[in-house]
């Protein structure tokens, strides 16, 4: 399994993803600043209803920086939610429908379930995102009803404004949208790379031996079964610690790991991609090897055995030589993977029996 380490660090620890203050900044700025526009055209068109909600509602959202800062970021979504619902009322009431102020209304409905989605909200997710669609849809019909049985009282002074206005609130209800749906398919992304990370750790944790990381008895089996199919033919070679339990009596159960683990890691190495490494059973190591020659698991072998025989393990100031007894058996047609192996181990036992430090094919 290769991964890239930095990025699946970023997104384990969760620097990778868009945090909710800085998501919820993100909205209060941007609105905030859409009402500092308003505030000027109002002021400009004198408006006073218009330009003093305007005003109130920037400096609202500037103040909700204490709310982010805090992490109440429910409190901050039920602000925004309220306040765009009410300056869509006032705006109708004020200048009329055809300004495209009740467009943002529209945005809070996918912006909505997003939000719910994301917080904690509970097992009320779903509820909650819902009811507020159904309010905003509700809000936005009313102010269309509203239009047809009131008269503006300050059109007049800005309807030469009405086709730039209608623009200017089109473009933020959809920059809004593609702002949300980019962070959303980002974090969609973002959870996907999490959960295969999280499905491979699983998954090795389940396929290895904790202590060695070699592969464990279950992986093997698997791998067997493969070999079987092929038509290529395979060889195995049973690996034994010479005195392990001598090791592990005279020098402590964490030496023995120690001399277990750096057998592993030099098995692994001569082994490479020839085949697979197995800890099959207490100190026996068990190797599949991708070739049916006699040759090829005969030199892997003796490299093993002569690595081991020349290295040296070390724990706390101690300082000992282990040694290895191989045994090697080529698959014949006909045999199972279990008479296999049964003929692997005896020859590893006739090595044990001859002296050990040995390969016996």
């Amino acid at each position: 399994m290769k991964h890239d380490t930095t990025y699946i660090k970023k997104i384990l620890t969760g620097k990778a993803r868009i945090t909710d203050k800085q998501k919820f900044s993100c909205i209060i700025f941007s609105v905030a600043f859409v009402h500092l526009f308003l505030s000027i055209t109002f002021g400009y068109f004198k408006v006073v209803p218009l330009f003093i909600f305007n005003v109130i509602s920037m400096l609202t959202y500037l103040s909700c920086t204490q709310l982010i800062r805090r992490e109440h970021f429910w409190s901050v979504y039920c602000i925004t939610y309220f306040e765009i619902i009410l300056h869509s009322f006032v705006t109708t009431i004020c200048i009329g429908w055809k300004f495209g102020f009740a467009q943002y209304i529209i945005a809070l409905i996918p912006v909505g379930f997003y939000i719910c989605y994301t917080m904690n909200t509970g097992h009320r997710k779903i509820v909650i995102a819902t009811a507020s669609a159904l309010v905003a849809t509700a809000s936005f019909l009313s102010c269309k009803v509203l239009s047809f049985f009131t008269t503006p009282a300050y059109e007049h002074r800005i309807h030469t404004w009405e086709l730039r206005l209608y623009i200017f609130n089109s473009i933020c209800t959809f920059l809004f949208l593609i702002v949300f749906s980019l962070i959303f398919i980002s974090e969609i992304r973002l959870s996907n790379a999490q959960l295969r990370h999280q499905n491979e750790i699983l998954d090795k944790l389940a396929s290895t031996d904790p202590l060695t990381g070699l592969y464990n008895r279950r992986s093997m089996e698997v791998f067997l079964n493969q070999a079987l199919k092929s038509e290529s033919g395979f060889s195995l070679i049973m690996c034994d610690i010479d005195n392990f339990k001598h090791i592990n009596d005279t020098y402590g159960h964490d030496f023995g790991d120690v001399v277990l683990k750096e057998i592993s890691h030099i098995t692994i190495k001569q082994v490479g991609s020839n085949g697979y490494v197995c800890r099959w059973g207490g100190e026996e190591i068990l190797i599949l090897v991708s070739s049916s020659a006699k040759e090829t698991a005969g030199r892997i072998a003796e490299n093993i055995r002569r690595n081991v025989a020349n290295h040296v393990f070390e724990l706390n100031n101690k300082w000992i030589h282990c040694t290895l007894t191989l045994g090697i058996s080529a698959y014949k047609d006909g045999d199972t993977a279990e008479e296999t192996i049964t003929n692997a181990d005896y020859n590893l036992y006739q090595g044990k029996r001859s002296g050990k430090n040995k390969v016996v094919a």
